[in-house]
């Protein structure tokens, strides 16, 4: 008896000093390489301390308008509050994870009728109450207990991905429909001064002092200016449409202050640009390191320790599992006497279940683990890869707005110029109409390219901000 005591103890140290490791927590391998950004203009910015990604959506975004914009969607969003509902879920996963380590326990009552040959009718009951435990002797219970935390972790990032991306969805489209007000002004304007100039040209020919291919050409050029204030019309009802459809609202009119008003703060020394203008605002949050606060690096590195969870999960399925059972209640079926009323009955059992051949699967499950763990951890560094494009190409289109508003505001007002002195000379006789025509949409070009511009600058400090991790609380 003895012999069999050791031979059980050693047996059972064995599987102990096998099962170590189980127990281990992850330690998160994400790191971002110092050369992200690689090398160059966006690297030597790299040296200011602030970061935009701190800069909350409401300082960043400050007018008033947009403001209650964002609120509303983030309110009615169905994506978001589905998110929402996941994090509550993932909550209900892991709080019934938690409770694995306690027992089980049931009520199960049951009844018989019995007869033999016809004979008289035995009434049997039993009111027992049903205990299981299961022991977690090799980390099954705990990493899936931790498997679920890091599910958890990863909603409420999934949560913030949502919501940064709805930020700068809508103030996208807001300054969208900025710009479409914007370009229907000019386009209103530049169609008064056309019109006026195309009757003037009419009166000119009735006087044979023109020619009528000249009040053609003029017609031409007005009735352009008709089509492209249509279109500017029917995109301006589209955004208004798409904006409708994140605040899951019928289609309706959205409130939006004027172009320039409010739209990024201005620069206190830039009389012609906004502050996505400002060199200095745009080597803001430039730093590698910053990276970090970019939700989906995090919630990359959590999928690896679900999987890292998982696959310890999947290796204690290899080692014995340990339950307990027991049953308390009352019975009247005690032996072969029946008695009324019922005794006590108790009944206790310890069992162990060593795995030996289950068809391969769990073998398989580990190594399906150990793949998708490995999968992620390449995942992994192709995020922090794509982070670090994204952000490079938000700099760019930053740097490259900010280059290119100068020379629009400068040729916007020299083919002002050129136009009203052309148009001089013409009622001067010193120009045809020709040369009034196209200052006139030269012009008109110049314009709208520099409210796209703009636009364009505003869009891409947004993405530099969503790219450094910015709008996620």
């Amino acid at each position: 008896m003895k012999h069999i005591s050791k031979i059980i103890a050693a047996a059972a140290v064995s599987l102990l000093l096998t099962g170590c490791g189980l127990y281990d927590k992850y330690e998160s391998q994400a790191g971002i390489p110092a050369d992200t950004f690689g090398t160059g203009e966006a690297v030597a910015n790299a040296t200011t301390d602030g970061s935009l990604a701190d800069v909350s959506w409401r300082q960043f975004f400050t007018d008033p308008l947009l403001q209650q914009l964002i609120d509303s969607v983030l309110a009615r969003n169905t994506d978001l509050n589905s998110a929402r509902i996941a994090i509550e879920q993932s909550e209900a996963s892991l709080k019934a994870a938690k409770l694995a380590y306690l027992p089980s326990l049931y009520f199960s009552p049951s009844g018989t009728l019995s007869s033999f040959d016809f004979g008289p009718v035995s009434k049997t009951y039993n009111l027992p109450l049903q205990l299981n435990w299961d022991i977690d002797v090799f980390g099954s219970i705990t990493n899936k207990k931790r498997a679920a935390n890091a599910i958890l972790l990863q909603a409420q990032v999934r949560e913030e991905i949502v919501r940064a991306n709805l930020i700068s969805t809508v103030a996208q489209q807001y300054y969208m429909l900025q710009l479409l007000d914007r370009q229907l002004d000019i386009l209103t304007q530049t169609d008064s001064l056309w019109g006026t100039s195309l009757e003037i040209q009419k009166v000119l020919w009735e006087n044979g002092k023109s020619y009528s291919t000249a009040v053609n050409q003029m017609e031409s050029s007005y009735l352009n200016v008709k089509t492209q204030v249509v279109d500017v019309r029917r995109n301006i009802r589209g955004v208004e449409n798409a904006i409708c459809r994140l605040l899951c609202i019928p289609s309706q009119h959205i409130q939006r202050s004027y172009w320039g008003s409010s739209a990024l703060p201005e620069h206190s020394e830039a009389s012609t640009g906004q502050r996505m203008f400002d060199p200095q605002f745009i080597k803001i949050g430039v730093p590698a390191q910053l990276l970090e606060n970019r939700p989906d690096i995090r919630m990359a590195d959590f999928a690896m320790e679900e999987a890292f969870y998982n696959t310890q999960a999947a290796r204690s399925a290899f080692f014995p599992s340990v339950s307990l059972q027991g049953v308390a209640g009352w019975t009247n079926s005690a032996g072969s006497m029946v008695v009324n009323p019922g005794k006590i009955l108790l009944n206790a059992v310890a069992s162990l279940t060593q795995p030996i051949f289950a068809r391969g699967k769990i073998k398989a499950g580990y190594k399906i683990a150990q793949l998708t763990e490995e999968d992620l951890q390449r995942r992994y560094v192709q995020t922090v890869i794509d982070a670090g494009n994204q952000v490079n190409d938000a700099l760019a289109d930053c740097q490259a707005a900010r280059e290119k508003h100068a020379y629009y505001h400068r040729q916007v007002e020299v083919l002002r110029e050129a136009y009203n002195g052309t148009h001089e000379l013409m009622d001067n006789g010193k120009a045809n109409y020709l040369e009034v025509i196209t200052a006139q949409e030269s012009l008109l070009s110049a314009q709208l390219n520099e409210a796209m511009n703009m636009y364009n600058g505003a869009q891409a400090i947004i993405s530099l901000y969503i790219a450094l991790g910015g709008a996620t609380k």
